[in-house]
């Protein structure tokens, strides 16, 4: 009985004020990575915390995630502009902002459970008063994780968006689902848990596995912009392109036909007024002007910003993008070698070379199409491909190398699955020397023509990346023919080469 008259204090060392505000204070350190991971310890700690009342526990967590914002942004930072990580450490900052992440929905997620399971538990009415607070900032954890895993091409589980979308409906179902609050100290402009779903689905549906990591990152904040003037409806509009059912664990989709019958759980998606706005932001972008009131997160070329918002332009369109090429399904095993490097030594038709016999991979082609191929590998293995990489391709039994670019890049369970643009079914590599006063530079460059794909007179070239120079004009020899080749324009990049265009003149 005396027990029950005076309950037991929580029994950890975050529930007394002066450890805690200690502990707070010796997380400002230099190293963020060591921060997030003594953060993630802490949360950790608490999943079997005993004795706390709830609004206490809930603004330890608080306290905590507030603490961890700084630090997060700087792993952000880290883990996407800085090249010289090596694969080791690129991976340990990826593995602790997951986990911090999945560590903070798991805290959140408790706390709300616990105030429905126990109405009238120790500090559950002083708690409901930061409900909105603990309901947006788990969804927001939530959609923190579906990002890093974008970061790796890797998919949401089916647990995952079910939680996601139950977690939605019921806020809807209290009355408080578009309640906004602000997430966090300092930061700009207020949310609700129905516009973090909303940027979920929508993050989903614009295809980030056919952008790079800083590509995702962008069109994330992109994304942001533009969340609010997007429409969910329980109604299926004219304009409506996806559809999700927020209670069975299903990711969106597009919208194919438009239903006859509906359920309670489905929502639809529509770009609203956002798609228009978009439109606008292309052209300031086009005509160089700075982009007023949009929060990128930092300075981008207009090349790299361009790139981005023609890509969402195509995913948030109200016609869907349509396959030029017909797919066949088909089973066979196709040997890879990548990079810029590789490419040329191949296609310079030496002899074999010993960095070509070690880089080559066998992958297996599962479906082809005039336009490309997708194949599968064992992303377990620590293949590594990086949107954007310069691929040459054999098919097992042929006996010609194709040039290709990966497109669109996916994980589950260990098992990738990557899109290849086929660029060209006949290379050769070329050396390409600079004309300088009339006289062809000693020292050659090294390019892969293009002999497919092109217009009468002009050349299609692969260059290193930056290799192309609009004032340089380039000799080269073709099968014995003198080429004198006067530039035009880039027309595609990638992680390391870029395809430039030239006026081909035959001299002899």
């Amino acid at each position: 009985m005396i027990l029950k008259l005076f309950p037991q204090r929580p029994d950890h060392p975050l529930a007394d004020a002066k450890e805690f505000k200690r502990i707070l204070a010796e997380l400002h350190v230099d190293k963020a990575a060591k921060a997030v991971d003594e953060l993630v310890g802490w949360f950790e700690s608490l999943q079997h915390a005993e004795n706390f009342r709830l609004d206490h526990y809930f603004d330890v967590l608080r306290q905590l995630d507030d603490a961890g914002q700084q630090h997060l942004r700087n792993l952000v930072r880290d883990y996407l502009d800085s090249p010289q990580l090596s694969t080791l450490e690129r991976q340990r900052l990826w593995e602790l902002s997951f986990a911090y992440w999945n560590v903070v929905a798991g805290r959140y997620s408790a706390c709300i459970q616990r105030a429905r399971i126990d109405p009238k538990g120790r500090g559950t009415d002083a708690f409901n008063a930061s409900l909105a607070l603990a309901e947006v900032r788990l969804q927001a954890a939530r959609r923190s994780c579906l990002k890093w895993l974008a970061y790796r091409y890797e998919s949401a589980s089916r647990d995952f968006w079910k939680a996601f979308g139950r977690s939605f409906l019921a806020a809807e179902g209290a009355g408080h689902a578009q309640k906004s609050v602000q997430l966090y100290p300092g930061q700009a402009g207020s949310s609700s848990v129905a516009q973090q779903y909303l940027h979920a689905l929508v993050f989903f549906a614009s295809a980030m596995d056919g952008l790079l990591p800083q590509q995702i990152e962008l069109a994330d904040r992109v994304i942001t912009h533009f969340v609010p003037s997007f429409i969910c409806s329980s109604d299926c509009r004219p304009d409506s392109l996806y559809r999700v059912d927020a209670a069975s664990g299903s990711p969106p989709a597009r919208l194919a036909s438009h239903p006859q019958a509906t359920r309670s759980s489905l929502r639809y998606v529509s770009t609203g007024p956002a798609l228009p706005a978009l439109e606008e932001l292309i052209h300031v972008v086009e005509r160089d002007e700075v982009p007023v009131g949009v929060n990128l997160g930092g300075g981008y070329s207009q090349k790299a910003l361009l790139q981005v918002l023609r890509h969402l332009r195509i995913y948030w369109a109200l016609q869907p993008p349509k396959r030029r090429h017909q797919r066949h399904a088909v089973k066979a095993k196709m040997a890879v070698v990548h990079g810029f490097d590789r490419s040329y030594a191949l296609f310079s038709g030496m002899a074999p070379h010993p960095e070509i016999s070690t880089g080559t991979r066998n992958w297996m082609v599962e479906n082809v199409s005039r336009g490309g191929f997708r194949v599968c590998f064992d992303a377990s293995a620590g293949e590594r491909i990086r949107i954007g990489a310069l691929l040459c391709m054999q098919p097992e039994g042929g006996d010609n190398w194709l040039l290709g670019t990966a497109r669109r890049l996916n994980k589950l369970d260990g098992r990738a699955n990557l899109g290849i643009q086929v660029l060209s079914r006949q290379a050769q590599s070329v050396e390409l020397r600079p004309r300088r006063s009339g006289f062809s530079a000693a020292v050659a460059n090294p390019g892969i023509y293009l002999h497919d794909g092109g217009e009468p007179g002009v050349a299609r070239i692969v260059l290193p990346l930056g290799g192309f120079n609009v004032r340089e004009t380039l000799d080269c020899s073709l099968d014995g023919s003198a080429h004198r080749l006067t530039p035009v324009e880039v027309e595609s990049s990638g992680v390391d080469y870029e395809i430039a265009r030239f006026h081909d003149q035959l001299l002899g």
